[in-house]
């Protein structure tokens, strides 16, 4: 029986392109939006046939964060346009640093969204080692265990075993 619908139209080089642009922190949608790229649709469409493709985007994907927290350290140390010529001599552009920081802060929550064992906020919740954390239920099931055992052995004692 013939497969129905239209033929893929998978191209091994143009998603070696995809991923290439990925791993350098361009979104694939932004990608798509070029001359000659597929549309995001069609990717995700590969991506649904090609357990392969998957991987390597997901690889490119982890690359390009990396990519995108280099270009906040960029943004935060270009200082070029900090500064404009007034009146009386060189002021401060606080419309410029206002929108470097937005471009930080954006790139900064969406790693934090993508990846958050890596570029999330560390909230410590468990305990380690040295520390370990009790739950409280499990404390109270600890005093109640205890509890039980003092009163079965004071039964025993008071039965004269």
């Amino acid at each position: 029986m013939a497969k129905t619908g239209r033929p893929s139209t998978y191209d091994p080089a143009v998603a070696a392109k995809i991923c290439e642009q990925l791993s350098e922190g361009i979104s694939l949608r932004e990608i798509c939006r070029q001359d000659g790229m597929p549309p995001w649709q069609t990717v995700y469409s590969w991506m649904e046939r090609d357990a392969s493709l998957v991987e390597a985007i997901a690889r490119a994907r982890e690359i390009g964060y990396d990519a995108l927290a280099e270009e906040c350290l960029k943004i935060a140390d270009d200082g070029t346009n900090d500064y404009v010529e007034g009146e009386r001599g060189p002021q401060l552009n606080s419309e410029h640093i206002q929108r470097s920081k937005l471009r930080i802060e954006t790139r900064l929550k969406l790693l934090a969204k993508w990846n958050p064992k890596k570029y999330g906020e560390r909230l410590a919740v468990a305990g380690d080692a040295d520390s370990p954390l009790k739950v409280e239920a499990e404390v109270q099931a600890d005093k109640l265990l205890q509890a039980i055992l003092e009163n079965a052995q004071l039964r025993r004692q008071a039965d004269g075993e």
